[in-house]
């Protein structure tokens, strides 16, 4: 399971979905032992041949990767885990082609008010680039350069090394989970059904319910899902006047809230299909 350090304000969601993903399972005749992340750090818990995991803890994501290389077949992969901290996602997903907000990654000892002006970037998000989110404040919306910088010096002041800059992106916030090798993909307006994290979906505000094409939208988080290596995942998006969509946020195996019914035993199933896949 996951830590609760890592499950800000979903501490209660993350584990609903992985219960039910859990009881999927044993309907499907599978033996299942769970573990909190702290009895897989420590030691405690007995590695199966498969190991279903919510993992987020820098320690957790190198035990993951080297049961990977010793054979174990691990969903979702502690490598894909590992590539959605915001600086490894933020050089893979640009790298790969797919639609990402104008960005860089900066010191947080770095001054970047020149650089900002220069990449013509006024309204940014702040964000921290070594790790996994853990507090509201690792994801911090900046009005203007002056601000991004003192945002900046917070980041440094509280231990943190590295940032990653975004430009804001103008209109409709969307949010999506999906399941790879499935059909499965779910999407919905956060802001007018009240999911929120941090309160972070005010920004952008009321849905204008732009139209755009779900198919792209299914495409690009399909190929997001195979360069980050990430089986379970889900995000944010941001659809322009133009209908044009740009990822802004992929996220290994998230809380499937709104959806969770639908989404348990489609995770079951996709389990249960790398598992024989691996027996072939």
């Amino acid at each position: 399971m996951r830590s609760g350090a890592f499950s800000p304000n979903h501490i209660g969601n993350d584990a609903t979905i992985f219960n039910m993903v859990a009881e999927q399972l044993r309907k499907r005749g599978c033996i299942i032992n769970i573990w909190s992340e702290e009895q897989f750090i420590s030691g405690e818990a007995h590695i199966e041949p498969v190991v279903l995991n919510m993992c987020r803890e820098p320690r957790s994501i190198e035990l993951l990767q080297k049961l990977e290389d010793e054979g174990t077949l691990v969903i979702n992969s502690g490598y894909g885990i590992e590539n959605c901290t915001r600086e490894r996602m933020t050089r893979i997903l640009m790298g790969s082609g797919i639609p990402y907000p104008d960005s860089f990654i900066a010191d947080t000892d770095e001054v970047v008010k020149d650089r900002l002006q220069r990449a013509g970037i006024s309204r940014c998000w702040i964000k921290r680039g070594e790790s996994h989110t853990k507090h509201r404040e690792d994801v911090t919306y900046a009005r203007h350069a002056q601000e991004a910088q003192e945002l900046l010096q917070e980041f440094f002041l509280r231990g943190i090394k590295r940032a990653v800059i975004n430009r804001h992106l103008e209109g409709d916030l969307v949010k999506f989970y999906g399941v790879a090798g499935t059909p499965f993909f779910y999407w919905f307006n956060p802001f007018e059904a009240g999911h929120s994290k941090y309160g972070a979906e005010s920004v952008n505000g009321p849905s204008e319910h732009i139209e755009f094409d779900v198919d792209t939208l299914k495409r690009y988080c399909a190929k997001a899902s195979d360069v980050l290596d990430i089986k379970i995942y889900g995000g944010d998006c941001i659809i322009s006047e133009e209908g044009e969509i740009r990822i802004i946020d992929f996220n290994d195996w998230p809380s499937f809230a709104p959806c969770r019914a639908e989404a348990a035993p489609v995770i079951a199933r996709m389990v249960i299909n790398e598992i024989k896949n691996r027996h072939k």
